[in-house]
């Protein structure tokens, strides 16, 4: 093939390098540039002539570099502007800037302030120009061994490879675009190279790479961050310390305006020196460690990077030996990274390249796995709760209020009540991931966010619970408070519903009748009938205070009194505060203290308050949050009075080694703005009109559905096998809920007999989907009759 005919390729890359003695470059050094050196030494290079000036003890004064005749001059202003820009963004990254010329007037080391195009100077070859610079000497020695680097340094690679990503991030030029072989971008012209590549096996695996990438990375270029990059950043053309820890960057001349990747794709290629199978991929992902300090990569980047490091490595090989092949280059110079390019080709190909980009940190892609029900029952053993629904779904990804599973289907979530403000809300991910790039640590050390985070809870309750301990879970927050109701109190008598639900911990878990599946109960708890407005049942405290003397004819009192505002798994209830006033009067008649748990019913559940027990207009003497406080990042919370917490010096101290961490309490407060920001509140009060009436209209049609009840967006629909007798049909309910799971939408079911359907979804729900919701199920009640 010809010179010409290689793509649209910039044309210095087919130029031969200047024709220049050492004793010309000492020469050009003193007269252009003011430099007196005793000798010059050629460093070697691609295209161009570049010489250490050396001094009268043999040290380097100066770089001079001669570019070849066909150097674009504005290319050359535009790489003096970019090692400026860098100076100016990150000073302590060294890279090697120009001088100005004795023609100046001023010869001597660039400002920010100088025109580029004062940064050069022209010498002539005869009747052939050239442009020549002068530039400062970084410390450091050049070409190291890859393979010598310490785990430590590979990291470093990486972040000062962002580093340069990042100080480049705000320079343009017009002549950035370009194309240049170098540039990973434009790998697909290299096929133009391949018969230049003596070695067959070599060839295929070239052109087989340059197939993947024109397969994989292709289509998705455009969908990549991009700007100004080095896109030739390698051990040749960096400076290192005796550690193998990068001191400065030089040779800007390759820059481009191209994706962001390219240079972590030049830096894997040119670490890959004497790495081969595992190590490989070590050596890179150490970099990437490195990089992402600064930088974090997207999910396409790094589904990507592995073949554009890969097409990297190919181009090299097409490069060198289309340069040995025209004679533009000394084979054995040329062509020294050329069996190590060749290795990395073939522990990727023989790698497969959805395994190259997990190595690399990109997600697996997800398919349907038919094993994972089986696996979870060994995995989990035989006490762990079964799955949902007849048929399992096996997710894979969620945004607002829709989840997708591993096959790509979506659904509706009307159920999941944990991701609060809606599945991945952006501001709380952000807060996640921001807060976990600076520090994760624990409340024995100062940090704002765990403290702000508790201010702002107790500035959402009444002026009495001004003190907040903060914890991992619902449960756990739970059994805090219990233990402090019975140090205080000194009593353990505990009184909860007939079927709550409270917890997992051994304190928790016996204030949990749902979970009593042996029908044991605890000797030291009592239960109350949650109130049935649809059958006219226990709608007074007549059922509470008789639990009260059943613990005492058993010679306990009650320590405390723990009620879920919306008895979410007695089967729903828009709670009379008449009727919750009393009870709180009566637990405290009797000495106990109340327990509001508002894992499930608050954060704006309701639509009315931030919390349900203001509804009620009590003061609880403990308030427990968990499940949506941080949308599903693990943090709880009691809140409660100083002077109960008071009464504990002494006898005992709290500290939760995670409660409370910067990173959970990150999210809990991105959770709080949200809910004020978006206005949840006014958000949860219209959908919940719009769907009791839509539930209201399906119910009309279908005697099996005896009541819909509930309150902002916690609703129930009770299934009955008579609406005369009333009697709870479960197998109903569940047949209908099963089905709308085929159909789309996510409901639960609850109550003792398992006959309400739970109806509980993020705070994302909105207007737009109450139809959705009520037409699927209309449509599984139809089609189950």
């Amino acid at each position: 093939m010809s010179l010409g005919s290689v793509g649209r390729m910039d044309s210095v890359m087919s130029a031969a390098p200047p024709r220049l003695s050492p004793a010309e470059a000492v020469e050009i050094g003193a007269t252009t540039f003011g430099v007196t050196a005793r000798a010059a030494r050629d460093l070697g290079s691609e295209r161009d002539r570049t010489f250490f000036l050396l001094g009268h003890g043999g040290d380097p004064l100066a770089v001079l570099k001669v570019s070849n005749s066909s150097e674009d001059p504005a290319v050359l202003d535009m790489e003096a502007a970019g090692a400026l820009h860098v100076t100016a963004v990150d000073p302590e990254l060294r890279v090697a800037l120009p001088w100005r010329p004795a023609s100046t007037g001023d010869a001597g080391p660039a400002r920010p302030e100088d025109d580029p195009a004062q940064l050069r100077a022209e010498w002539w070859d005869g009747e052939v120009a050239h442009w020549v610079r002068l530039y400062d000497v970084l410390p450091g020695s050049s070409r190291i061994s890859a393979l010598e680097l310490s785990d430590a340094a590979l990291v470093a690679w990486g972040e000062t490879t962002a580093r340069l990503s990042q100080g480049l991030r705000g320079f343009t030029h017009p002549r950035a675009q370009r194309t240049m072989l170098w540039d990973v971008q434009n790998a697909l012209s290299a096929r133009g190279m391949l018969d230049d590549i003596r070695d067959p096996h070599a060839r295929a695996v070239v052109a087989r790479v340059l197939d993947e990438f024109e397969r994989r990375a292709t289509p998705v270029w455009r969908r990549l961050r991009a700007q100004v990059a080095h896109t030739d950043l390698t051990v040749d053309n960096t400076l290192t310390d005796e550690s193998g820890f990068i001191t400065g960057i030089v040779d800007f001349g390759d820059m481009s305006h191209t994706a962001v990747i390219t240079d972590l794709a030049s830096v894997l290629d040119s670490l890959g020196d004497g790495r081969e199978g595992a190590e490989l991929f070590r050596m890179a992902r150490l970099v990437l460690d490195g990089y992402q300090r600064r930088v974090q990569l997207e999910d396409i980047e790094l589904e990507v990077l592995g073949v554009a490091w890969a097409a990297r490595s190919a181009i090299t090989i097409a490069i060198s030996s289309w340069r040995v092949a025209h004679g533009l280059e000394e084979q054995e110079f040329a062509e020294r990274y050329n069996a190590q390019c060749l290795c990395t080709l073939e522990t990727t190909v023989a790698a497969g390249w959805d395994e190259v980009a997990r190595h690399l940190g990109a997600e697996r892609p997800r398919r349907p796995d038919a094993s994972l029900a089986a696996r979870r029952a060994v995995a989990f053993g035989p006490a762990i709760d079964p799955l949902f629904y007849d048929e399992p779904i096996e997710v894979s990804s969620a945004e607002g209020v829709w989840i997708t599973d591993a096959a790509g289907r979506t659904y509706l979530d009307a159920y999941n009540n944990v991701p609060c403000v809606g599945h991945a809300h952006p501001r709380v991910t952000a807060a996640i991931a921001r807060q976990s790039r600076r520090i994760n640590t624990h409340t024995r050390y100062l940090h704002p966010t765990a403290i702000e985070l508790a201010e702002r809870l107790a500035a959402t309750c009444p002026p009495e619970l001004d003190t907040v301990l903060l914890v991992n879970s619902g449960s756990e927050a739970n059994d805090l408070a219990w233990r402090m109701a019975t140090a205080v109190t000194g009593r353990r008598g505990g009184l909860c519903t007939a079927f709550a639900y409270h917890g997992i911990t051994e304190a928790t878990a016996a204030l949990s009748p749902e979970g009593w599946l042996d029908g044991r109960r605890p000797e030291h708890v009592e239960t109350w009938e949650a109130p049935d407005a649809y059958r006219r049942r226990h709608l007074d405290a007549t059922a509470f205070a008789a639990a009260v003397v059943r613990l005492r004819e058993r010679g306990l009192a009650p320590a405390a009194a723990i009620l879920d505002g919306l008895i979410t798994s007695d089967g729903i209830a828009d709670l009379d505060p008449r009727h919750v006033q009393e009870l709180v009067r009566l637990t405290r008649q009797a000495g106990g203290l109340w327990i509001a748990d508002e894992v499930q019913s608050g954060h704006a559940r309701t639509g009315e308050a931030l919390w349900s027990f203001d509804r009620f207009g009590v003061v609880p003497d403990f308030v427990t949050l968990g499940k949506p406080m941080a949308n599903g990042h693990p943090v709880a919370a009691v809140i409660t009075r100083r002077e109960i917490v008071s009464e504990l010096v002494g006898h005992a101290t709290f500290f939760s080694t995670f409660g409370g961490n910067p990173v959970s309490a990150a999210a809990a407060l991105a959770v709080l703005d949200v809910i004020e920001d978006e206005r949840v509140l006014e958000r949860v009060q219209r959908t919940g009109r719009a769907l009791r009436i839509a539930l209201a209209e399906v119910a009309a049609g279908h005697p099996e559905i005896g009541d819909v009840r509930g309150v902002g967006l916690a609703w129930g629909v009770e299934f009955v096998t008579d609406p005369v007798t009333r009697e709870p049909d479960g197998p109903r309910a569940r047949q209908a809920r099963d089905r709308m799971r085929h159909l789309g939408v996510l409901v639960g079911t609850t109550g003792r007999h398992g006959n309400v359907l739970k109806i509980r979804p993020p705070l994302a729900l909105d207007e737009t989907h109450v139809p959705t919701l009520s037409r699927t199920l209309e449509v599984a009640l139809t089609q189950t009759r």
